[in-house]
């Protein structure tokens, strides 16, 4: 079959458009399906951080309750009250502190990324040492190509006369 022959009465010109617009329409397709599912995926991830939210701001009013609960129980034991209550302050205060170990505990075992600390520092050391490197255009202009730490491209262009 030569290139100039017609496929299903179409030429190789149109076969091409045409496929060339069946992959638009299937790529702007497959991105309207992934809008629609992050837009489920959101929704989903509001709900749920709201009812978080709400759970926590109870257990936040439920904790006074519980303590003067608790308070008062053990003063039903046969304890003073001010002593029931600063029984219930130092558990308190127990329970904060074994928290707050625990979590520098876990933060001294948070250690620096080395990988990506010396593939960094490789990257900048062999780019300290990049050199313009003139690139040939079109229509045989030169551009410059410039050191990494330089903000403004410079280009060698002749003027052209028209």
């Amino acid at each position: 079959m030569s290139a100039d022959e017609r496929t299903d009465g179409r030429t190789l010109a149109q076969l091409v458009t045409a496929a060339t617009a069946e992959m638009s329409a299937l790529v702007h397709e497959e991105i309207a399906l992934a809008k629609a599912e992050l837009r489920q995926d959101a929704k989903r991830a509001g709900i749920g951080g709201g009812a978080i939210a709400v759970a926590g701001m109870l257990g936040l009013f439920a904790m006074p309750v519980l303590s003067f609960a608790a308070a008062y129980g053990i003063h039903n034991l046969g304890l003073g009250l001010a002593w029931s209550f600063l029984i219930v302050g130092g558990a308190f205060i127990v329970v904060a502190a074994l928290l707050a170990l625990i979590a520098v505990n876990r933060f001294k075992k948070i250690q620096k990324p080395e990988l990506t600390i010396s593939s960094a520092k490789q990257t900048a050391q062999a780019l300290q040492n990049v050199k313009p490197h003139p690139r040939a255009l079109a229509d045989g202009q030169e551009q410059v190509a410039l050191r990494p730490r330089d903000a403004v491209a410079i280009e060698k262009t002749p003027v052209r006369q028209m």
